[in-house]
């Protein structure tokens, strides 16, 4: 079966749904319900997903109104795909409308075109590729759909409570040829221990999710500071970036624009909250002065943690990251910076935070997702490299990242695409958009990969 060409012949069909899709801003929300614990819209697409299940035959399962799957096949073996329908929020510096689909120059934009609700249709397309082919399976194929895997995987808990752990599985959610290795993620808390008051700082807010580059900070000062002005004007043109100081009565707000992105490679961004802290860094005093001293010392071009003596690399994954993802100053009541530390897979974590000690700011861990490592020479592996190479002509290398796929919930996983080498990764970033060639070309790998594995030959 030539499943390129098979890809192409649905190539609208699929365009059209990825627009159906993402036209659900299924973004996670506080406003739930005991139907939609994650909000309205997020279970919106994944109930978007368990009716085409049905329609086309499926066997159809919603766990919890959090997580779902679609399965065909038989055996004794499941055969696991996971992917996720929530996204990150918009963020600022949108050229596209984030939700509307739009299709241009061979892309088409949109929150989730490439995380994960493209990678996830194309796993879907190849599955129906599969069925109207009338292929003899071996296994059961299981495409489970998540719907907080941008949070705290609380869909993924929930799910393998009571459903079956696959024998194997892959994720349509990172980069191809395969990730066999992730870095352990862990939610890092730094807090003061003083009152948090100031003279002139009265808040400072930066960032919403810790897995994102912060795009936007902005700072409450007491009085007018016409003097700052020209010193703020200066400072966004010394670091190329925008910004506005606004007089109220009695107070300034200054904003500060830099550029999101994954907080798995900070320096792919701009932390617009660490640069704000450098502009305040000598303006200020007091405890106000303290934080944002804190931050621009600690953070300012080093997203590897040498200031704070964190830092680790190893062969099998690289460097250890940092993400001052959340930065929170309100005077006399918070002052907090959450970090998102993707650490090596051989970090001694334990080791490190029990000896580690800072001078006036406590280091909590809030939470810590181990590193997920599968062996290169498993035959899994070897099967979807296979696939991979059939499909490409190309090596298929295995890769290790800092993102966190729902590949580090599974006995055996793997993060298998479908970012191709030397595409740019736009996941989290304005204007997030899907390569329709590789999108097409990634559905005719995932039928490979499938066939390969679950079906007779």
């Amino acid at each position: 079966m030539d499943w390129l060409l098979e890809a192409n012949k649905r190539k609208e069909t699929m365009l059209s749904e990825l627009q159906e899709l993402i036209a659900i801003p299924s973004v996670l929300s506080d406003e739930t319900t005991p139907t939609a614990p994650f909000g309205k819209e997020v279970k919106q697409a994944l109930d978007w997903f368990l009716h085409k299940g049905r329609a086309q035959g499926y066997s159809v399962k919603n766990v919890g109104d959090v997580a779902g799957h679609l399965e065909i096949g038989e055996g004794d073996e499941l055969l696991g795909i996971l992917g996720h329908v929530d996204v990150v929020p918009v963020g600022q510096g949108w050229t596209k409308e984030p939700f509307g689909g739009e299709i241009q120059d061979g892309r088409l934009y949109g929150r989730g075109a490439i995380d994960d609700k493209g990678p996830t249709i194309a796993a879907w397309t190849a599955l129906n590729m599969l069925k109207d082919a009338d292929v003899e399976f071996t296994k059961r194929v299981r495409l489970i759909i998540g719907t907080d895997e941008e949070s705290d995987f609380r869909c993924m808990d929930r799910y393998f409570q009571t459903e079956e752990m696959p024998a194997a599985a892959f994720t349509p959610d990172a980069d191809f040829p395969i990730i066999n290795a992730e870095k352990g993620i862990a939610g890092l808390v730094f807090s003061t221990f003083s009152l948090h008051d100031d003279e002139i700082l009265e808040s400072f807010i930066a960032g919403h999710r810790t897995n994102m580059v912060p795009d936007t900070a902005t700072a409450i000062l007491n009085g007018q500071l016409v003097e700052w002005q020209q010193d703020f004007k200066e400072f966004c043109v010394k670091h190329q970036l925008t910004g506005r100081a606004e007089q109220h009565n009695s107070s300034t707000e200054l904003t500060l624009n830099g550029k999101s992105a994954h907080a798995m490679e900070p320096e792919n961004g701009i932390n617009a909250g660490i640069l704000l802290a450098l502009f305040l860094k000598d303006r200020l005093e007091g405890d106000g002065q303290k934080f944002v001293a804190f931050i621009a010392d600690t953070f300012y071009q080093d997203s590897r943690g040498r200031k704070l003596g964190l830092d680790f690399t190893d062969e099998q994954s690289g460097d250890t990251t940092f993400n001052a993802g959340i930065i929170r100053f309100e005077k006399k009541k918070t002052a907090t910076i959450h970090v998102s530390m993707r650490y090596s897979v051989s970090y001694p974590f334990e080791e490190k935070m029990t000896a580690y000690e800072l001078e006036n700011f406590m280091l909590d861990i809030a939470s810590n997702s181990p590193p997920h490592y599968v062996d290169g020479n498993d035959p899994f592996i070897k099967t979807l490299q296979s696939a991979y190479e059939k499909q490409t002509g190309n090596k298929a290398d295995l890769i290790a990242i800092g993102g966190g796929t729902y590949a580090r919930v599974l006995d055996k996983g793997v993060a298998f695409g479908m970012l191709f080498p030397g595409e740019p990764d736009v996941a989290h970033q304005a204007d997030e958009f899907v390569d329709i060639d590789n999108l097409v070309k990634a559905t005719a790998i995932y039928a490979e990969a499938i066939y390969q594995v679950a079906c007779k030959k």
